[in-house]
Formats: structure tokens, sequence, C-alpha cells
């Protein structure tokens, strides 16, 4: 890894000046690393000049992957500004509340995007639109500002993305420039990367995966980025291919729908050498490696960098990686910690009930809170002040960690916890099963019943006699209804859309498989069924995909 001795994210912005290697690729554009640097100088300029005196220093971007962004993270770095990431896909109001919450007065934008805005109250708000006459003659006269990073402080805040919770509108966690440059620092450490690799950033930026372990490490090593504008699995490997792309990080099912696309004798005839992410599962990255010849690691790293979980080798397989000191699995209602996970003879969990706790760090915590909002910050540090992830995990014997969902996959069925995560895994094994998520309907009496959506082909004969066949499936977790849906709906980042799946619950358009009380074989649901089967209106929940790694069966 090239030594580089930046403690800020503008001094690695300005570690590029006078590099003229290739740094840039986003289609037929090409940037050099000088350029690259010189345009985060060119628009940290144009920043200082455009905010207002006494405005909070925060800039929207509503961008594809495109040059425009990662040169706006550059500027806001240099100008010791921050940047919210802005999610394309809200709409309305919720996107008119993202905006006006991170109290952005510029808002860095372009022609695809303007259709979103239209009609939206923005008072206050200044658009750029990166693709006019307008914005290079705005940017023309600082064409010579040079990057300056001996004002940027460690502390500066940097990063304001959203994150989903269990209730209300999404959170914007904050991200300072010391805490982006020190993940950088740790990945490329741990990956040994080096400015002779080529990250390749497939998914949005928008979203923290594609900074953080995407661009930050870059930074770092002065390694090349290549952007795809948006993910598309059939580019994937041509895109790898054109760019000579080492390294490329995931999230959500992109892994499933780049194994998806037609094999090829020569799939294993690329440069890559590793993929980095979250929610592969663990029979998806062997597949991948046998495909492609490239080692997928999965990560753990709570959105709001208040615990992270490193895999190392020697790593059982499924398993995040090992507890490092402070990170404990509790029980959420003594705060007791959760007894080791005991596993049958084909690595599957014995024990879930009570080996399934929230994970916490009673340690150090780099977190550094939410964007206006002291309420969600005390619920993360709700009990003597540990940080409380909301992800559920269960460790074994030898101190490693397994991923089992998020805290609000919690399902409670005849008074029992179930974890949605392990129901999914069983789920999966079905033959017929492309993608599977299970979530929480409500009970005509009390507490839940599991419905699950399956993507795929589905019979309901094979099916009953499936659940039969799993010996590790609680006389619990036998979903009541099956969605069943050609494509699995996900959110811009590839994740299951679990908060549409919710809403909509029985009454969608797809067909629905019910097993109605006492029975074992499913039938299709009418609307006759509905008032038996239907509970109380449910409570309102956020989006919550689960993961599916760690849940798999492991050898030892």
């Amino acid at each position: 890894m090239e030594s580089t001795a930046g403690r800020t994210v503008a001094e690695l912005v300005a570690a590029r000046w006078g590099d003229h290697r290739p740094g840039l690729w986003c289609e037929d554009v090409v940037l050099t690393q000088h350029e690259v640097a010189a345009g985060a100088a060119a628009r940290a300029a144009l920043l200082a000049d455009l905010l207002p005196p006494g405005a909070e220093p925060h800039l929207g971007v509503l961008l594809d992957n495109t040059p425009e962004f990662p040169l706006w993270l550059g500027a806001a770095a240099l100008a010791r500004a921050a940047v919210a990431g802005v999610n394309p896909t809200r709409r309305g109001a919720e996107l008119t509340r993202d905006i006006l919450h991170t109290e952005c007065r510029i808002l860095v934008t372009d022609r695809t995007h303007l259709p979103l805005l239209q009609g939206l109250d923005l008072p206050g708000v200044r658009l750029l639109r990166t693709d006019t006459a307008e914005y290079a003659d705005l940017l023309t006269p600082y064409a010579d500002a040079r990057p300056d990073p001996t004002r940027a402080t460690p502390r500066d805040r940097f990063l304001l993305y959203f994150t989903s919770g269990s209730t209300g509108a999404p959170k914007a966690a904050l991200c300072s420039q010391g805490r982006l440059a020190s993940a950088g620092r740790s990945l490329a450490g741990q990956f040994s990367l080096t400015r002779d690799d080529v990250h390749y950033l497939c998914m949005p930026m928008f979203h923290g995966n594609a900074v953080i372990a995407g661009w930050a490490p870059a930074l770092v090593t002065g390694a090349g980025v290549a952007l795809r504008r948006r993910f598309s699995a059939s580019r994937f490997l041509p895109d790898v291919r054109r760019h000579g792309a080492t390294y490329f990080t995931y999230v959500g099912r992109a892994i499933q729908y780049v194994l998806a696309t037609e094999p090829d004798p020569g799939d294993r005839d690329n440069p890559l050498r590793l993929g980095f992410g979250t929610e592969a599962g663990a029979v998806d990255a062997a597949a991948f490696e046998r495909r492609f010849g490239v080692r997928l690691v999965e990560g753990y790293g709570s959105s709001e960098g208040g615990a992270a979980v490193q895999w190392s080798p020697g790593t059982p397989p499924g398993a995040v990686g090992r507890a490092a000191p402070g990170l404990v699995v509790l029980d959420q209602e003594t705060r007791e910690e959760c007894p080791p996970a005991r596993f049958d003879g084909a690595g599957r969990l014995l024990n879930g009930d009570e080996a399934i706790g929230e994970l916490v760090n009673r340690g150090p915590s780099p977190f550094e809170g939410y964007w206006r909002n002291p309420a969600a910050e005390a619920e993360r540090r709700r009990w003597g002040g540990w940080y409380w992830t909301g992800d559920l995990f269960y460790r074994d014997a030898d101190g490693y960690l397994y991923f089992a969902g998020r805290t609000d996959d919690r399902l409670r069925v005849d008074g029992e916890n179930l974890a949605a995560a392990m129901i999914e895994n069983i789920l999966a094994r079905y033959e017929g099963a492309a993608a599977v998520a299970v979530y929480a309907v409500p009970d005509p009496v009390t507490g839940d019943q599991v419905m699950a959506t399956v993507a795929g082909t589905f019979d309901p004969l094979s099916f009953a006699e499936f659940l039969l066949s799993q010996p590790d499936l609680g006389t619990k977790m036998a979903p009541r209804f099956v969605r069943v849906v050609e494509r699995m709906p996900v959110t811009a980042t590839n994740k299951i859309h679990r908060a549409a799946l919710r809403k909509e619950g029985v009454r969608c358009a797809d067909p629905v498989w019910w097993r109605p009380p006492g029975e074992s074989v499913y039938r299709r649901l009418t609307s006759a069924d509905l008032g038996h089967a239907e509970g109380p209106p449910a409570p309102t929940r956020g989006p919550s995909p689960v993961r599916r790694q760690g849940l798999e069966p492991r050898t030892r």
C-alpha cells in the first residue's frame, strides 16, 4: 500500500496533485489523478462562494455514478463541507424531507433527475445542473484553484448518509473526515490494496458501501476508480475487463444477479482478485468463486460505524469474523450475554432461540450520531452508554460471529421469538426458490404470523413435503402465507424491499398460498379467506432487509 499520513479526506485528495496516472474512468471519460484533484479544488472554491454566510456547509448530491459525484466528494472535503447523498428512489414529500432535513443549501443534479424535483418546495436550495453550459461557466473562474487541505480537521463533518430505521423517516448518520480516512486505511491494509489496483464502483454512491468501502481505500492508496453509472449484471464482466478492475464492492442481491447471467467458458479470464461486501450469502459466494475465480469476503459494519467485524483467515464458512474485544451478543430483555451457539453434524444451528441476540459494542465506539435526531441517538445508546447495533447475531464457542438478521425481523409467534433470517435460510433450500424473504404479518388474535415471499417456481404439495423434511424447522417457523413472485422486489441498493412486502401483506397482486390453522397443505388464498386469515393492521415498520450470510450450514 502506498504510504500516506493523511488523517483527513482533504489531505488524501490533495495528495493526488501532480499524479498523472489514470485515476477515474466512467464510460468514455478518463481523468488522471491530477485532474481529479484539480476538479475537486475548482468545485471547492466555487462551493465556498456559493454557500450563504452562516448556513450549514451541506450540499446534496442527486446523481448517478458519474465523475461529478467523486469530484464533489473531494470538493466538500477541501471546503470543510458535508455531502448528503440523495436517494433517487425517494419521491415527493419524502424526497423533499431528505433534502430539507439535512439543510442542503446546494443540490447538485442533472437532467436525468430533474423530473424527481418538479413540483417540490425547496426554499433556499440552489440547483447546480452538471450537464449545462451555465455550470461550466460557473466553474471556469476557478480552473486554476489548487487543493489546500490545511484547514480541514479529522473532526470535520463529511458525510450525512441515510440509514433506514424501524420506524419513521430515514436517519442521516454522520461520518467525519477522520473516520472515513481511517476506514479507507483499514480496508486497504486488510486487503493489501495498492496504487496499482483499480476499484470498480457499481453500487450507487449515495449509499455508504460505495463511498466507504470502495472510494475511500482508493483515495488512501492512489488506486484508480472505475464507475458504472448504474449497476448492470450483464455489463459487470465487460466493465471489469475493460478497466482492468481488481477490486469491487457489493451489497444486497447484486452477486445473485451476476450469477444469473449466462455462463461462459471464459468467465474466469478476468483481472479481479477480490470482492468485498454484505448479503451475498455463503452459497452464492462459493458459486461466484467457482465461476469467476474471485474470492468474496463478507464483512459486517453497522451503517453508523458503531461496530464492525472483520473477516480473517480461519473464519468458519458462514461466519462474519471473530468478535473483537467489547463486542458481545446480548439478550434484548435481560441484557445478559447469550449462550454460545450449538450446531448439529450438518452445521445447522440447534439453539437459535437462546443463542440469537443483539450485537452490542460495550467498548469504545466510533459512532458519531445522527443529524438533528437525538431520540435516535439515545436509542442506539439506550443502556449503559453501549452501542446497540439493531442487528441480530449468534456466537460460536470459539468467538466467531454469525449474522441472523435485523432486530426488526424478529417475529413473535405463539409467544415464541423467531429470527426471520433463520427461517429464510431454511426456505432457501427449496428447489424452486431463486430468492426468499420472510417477514411478519399480524395474527388475528395476537402476535405475528409468518409470511414468505418466494421468487421462482412454487408447487404447494412439494413445498409442504419439503417443510416436513427439514430437521431444523421449528414448529412455529412454517409460513402461514406464501406469496409467489417472478422477481423479488428490491431497493435501489439491491436489498429486498421488505417495507413494501410488509405493507402489502396478503392483499397483493401476486398469487398467495396459505395454510389454514390445523392444516398441513397449502391452498390459494381467496377473498373469502381474508377475514379468517388477517389480523389487525400491522404497526408501521421501516425497511429492514434480511441478510443471509451467517446462516448457512457451516463446516469446521
